[in-house]
C-alpha cells in the first residue's frame, strides 16, 4: 500500500473551489457565482453527440475486454481525431455527463478523467482552474490506489504509450502546480487561503511516494539486474512484476524519478535512481520513443551539471542521432512531433554548450546539424559571451522546482523563478571559471614550445594569473568518464583535451594528444557506400523492368 489513507482517500474529492452551488437557483448578480451557475447548467443540459457516445462505448468495451490493440487505436487515433474535430480548444464532456453512457464504469471513468484533465492542461486556452488542479490530483490518487492497494495484480491492460503518458503527465501536473502556487502576487486572498489550507495536495512527498511504490511493487530493479546479465526477468519479478501493467509502470516510474530529481536539482540522486538501466544497448523496456528521449535528455543534463561533459556529449549525440533516424515516424502525430522537435532543439543547444566547454569529435551527421543551426551561438560562446551562455541555458534547461510551498505570509519576497536562478548561478560560475580556456587552447595548438611570458602577453594577464588558468585548464579537461557497467555514476578519470603540456623553467612544452583524423579512409568508406547504393538501385530497376515486360 502507498501513502497514508488519511492523506489519499480513495474516491474522495475536496470541496470545489469556488464552492459548488445549485445551478437552478436565480442568478445572484455576483459575476463569479453566475459563471459557475452557467457552467454547471450547461453540463446538466449538455447533449453528447452520437459519434462521441459511440466512441466512448467502444473505448470502454475495449478496456473491459483488455484488447490492447483496440485500446491503443482508440487512445492514439480515435481520441485525438475527435479532439481535433469537436474539442480543439474546449474541454471534453465532464465525467458526470459521460457516466450514464458507460454504465457508471468506475475504472473507465478514472481513466477518462485522466484524459479529460490532461486535455485541459494541454489545449484549453486558459488552462486548468484551481478546482480542476485539485480534482485531477484526487483522480490520480484514485487511479494509483486502485493499482497499488489491490491484493493481487489488477485485471487491466493498457498500451505502453498510455502508461508512459500517465507517469509523464503526473509529474508534469505536479510541476505546473508547484510553479502555479509560487505565483502568489497574481492570486486573490481566497485562493491563497485555499492553498494554505490544503498543503498536502500535490505535495512532493506524495509524488515521490507514488513513484517509489510503483518501482517497489514491480520489482523492476531486480528485473533489470537479471535482464542486463542475460537472465530471465520473470524469475525475480514476483506476482505483480510479471504483469505487464506493473512492469512498465515500474520502469516508467524510474524515468519519472530521474526527471523529478533533476527538476529539484539533485543530479547525483537522479543518476543513481537509474543504476540498473544500461543506456548503451537496446532493450525490451525502451520501446516508447518519448520515454527514450526524456531519459537521455535528463541524463545528459545531469552529466552537464556534474561537469561530466564527455558523458553528456555522448548521451546527447546518441539520442540526437536516434531522433534523426526516427523523426518521420512521429510526423503524423502532430502534438508528439512538436514536443520531440522542441526537445531536439533543447538537446542541440545543450550539446553546443558542452562542446564549447569540452571540445571533442562527435558523429558527423549530428555535427553537421549542429554547425547548420548553432554555429553563430557556439562562436559567441567560444569568445566568452556570458550572455549567450545564459540565454542558451535558459532555453534548454528544465523548469526547476521548489520542493516546498512558498511562505504565503511573505508575498512580496516570493519569486517563482528562484529555483531556476539558483541553477543558472551555479552554471554561470562554472562557465566563468573556464571562460578563457578556449583562447588558451587556441594558442597552445599553434606551438610546440612557448615561453610563459609570451603567452601571458598574448592573454593580457600576469604570469601568476596565467599559471592559475593553465592549472584550471589541466583540471577542467580531466573528467570522470563512463567506461563500463550499468551505473551512470561509475567511470574513470580521462583527459579529452587534444593538447597537453607541462611547464619547465618558465617554458611551456606542448604535445598533441590526438592522432589526426585520416580523411582518406573516411572518403573511401563513403565511396563504397555510394557504390553499394548504386548497385541496389540498378537491381531494383532491372527487377521492375522484368516485371513490366
Amino acid at each position: 500500500m502507498w501513502g497514508d489513507q488519511a492523506d489519499f482517500p480513495p474516491d474522495y474529492y475536496p470541496p470545489a473551489y469556488p464552492p459548488t452551488v445549485d445551478p437552478y437557483e436565480m442568478h445572484t448578480g455576483d459575476p463569479r457565482q453566475d459563471i459557475e451557475y452557467e457552467r454547471q447548467y450547461q453540463q446538466s443540459t449538455y447533449i453528447v453527440p452520437d459519434i462521441i457516445k459511440s466512441f466512448l462505448t467502444y473505448f470502454q468495451k475495449s478496456i473491459t475486454e483488455q484488447n490492447v490493440y483496440e485500446i491503443q487505436n482508440a487512445y492514439e487515433n480515435g481520441f485525438n481525431k475527435l479532439t481535433e474535430r469537436f474539442f480543439k480548444t474546449s474541454p471534453w464532456p465532464e465525467a458526470e455527463v459521460v457516466a450514464p453512457i458507460v454504465q457508471n464504469d468506475h475504472l473507465f471513468l478514472i481513466l477518462y478523467k485522466e484524459l479529460f484533465y490532461r486535455h485541459i492542461y494541454a489545449r484549453v486556452q486558459n488552462g486548468p482552474t484551481l478546482e480542476q488542479r485539485f480534482e485531477s490530483y484526487y483522480n490520480y490518487c484514485n487511479l494509483f490506489n486502485y493499482i497499488l492497494n489491490a491484493d493481487g495484480p489488477v485485471h487491466l491492460e493498457l498500451p505502453n504509450q498510455w502508461l508512459w503518458d500517465i507517469i509523464d503527465e503526473f509529474i508534469y501536473q505536479f510541476q505546473c502546480f508547484s510553479i502555479y502556487r509560487c505565483k502568489v502576487n497574481k492570486k486573490s486572498e481566497d485562493e491563497i487561503s485555499f492553498l494554505r489550507a490544503n498543503p498536502k495536495i500535490w505535495n512532493v512527498h506524495s509524488v515521490l511516494n507514488v513513484l517509489h511504490s510503483l518501482v517497489d511493487k514491480s520489482n523492476i530493479n531486480k528485473q533489470l539486474e537479471v535482464y542486463s546479465t542475460g537472465g530471465d526477468p520473470d524469475s525475480v519479478a514476483g506476482e505483480f512484476g510479471q504483469h505487464s501493467l506493473y512492469k512498465m509502470l515500474g520502469y516508467f516510474s524510474l524515468v519519472g524519478l530521474l526527471r523529478l530529481h533533476s527538476l529539484l536539482g539533485d543530479y547525483y540522486q537522479a543518476l543513481k535512481i537509474l543504476e540498473c538501466i544500461d543506456f548503451n544497448k537496446k532493450s525490451m523496456y525502451s520501446r516508447v520513443p518519448a520515454c527514450q528521449i526524456t531519459t537521455f535528455y535528463y541524463v545528459g543534463f545531469a552529466y552537464l551539471m556534474m561537469r561530466r561533459y564527455q558523458d553528456a556529449i555522448r548521451t546527447f549525440s546518441n539520442i540526437l542521432l536516434y531522433i534523426q533516424r526516427t523523426k518521420q515516424m512521429f510526423q503524423a502525430r502532430v502534438q508528439m512531433y512538436d514536443q520531440i522537435t522542441k526537445m531536439n532543439d533543447k538537446m542541440y543547444t545543450l550539446l553546443a554548450i558542452c562542446l564549447v566547454l569540452h571540445p571533442m569529435r562527435i558523429d558527423e551527421s549530428v555535427h553537421s546539424q549542429l554547425r547548420e543551426k548553432f554555429q553563430d551561438k557556439m562562436l559567441r560562446m567560444q569568445k566568452g559571451d556570458i550572455e549567450e551562455f545564459q540565454n542558451s541555458f535558459s532555453f534548454a534547461c528544465p523548469k526547476f522546482l521548489s520542493p516546498v510551498p512558498p511562505n504565503y505570509d511573505a508575498v512580496a519576497a516570493i519569486n517563482h523563478k528562484e529555483p531556476f536562478l539558483l541553477q543558472l548561478r551555479v552554471f554561470i560560475e562554472e562557465v566563468t571559471q573556464q571562460i578563457v580556456l578556449p583562447t588558451i587552447r587556441s594558442f597552445l595548438k599553434l606551438y610546440t614550445t612557448l615561453p610563459l611570458s609570451k603567452l601571458a602577453i598574448f592573454m593580457d594577464m600576469s604570469e601568476d594569473e596565467l599559471k592559475t588558468h593553465l592549472m584550471c585548464f589541466k583540471h577542467k579537461m580531466k573528467n570522470l568518464v563512463w567506461t563500463r557497467g550499468t551505473s551512470g555514476l561509475e567511470g574513470e578519470f580521462q583527459s579529452a583535451s587534444e593538447v597537453d603540456f607541462y611547464i619547465d623553467k618558465d617554458m611551456i612544452h606542448i604535445a598533441d594528444t590526438k592522432v589526426a583524423r585520416r580523411y582518406g579512409d573516411f572518403f573511401i568508406r563513403q565511396i563504397h557506400k555510394f557504390e553499394e547504393i548504386t548497385r541496389n538501385l540498378k537491381m531494383v530497376s532491372a527487377g521492375a523492368g522484368k516485371t513490366s515486360s
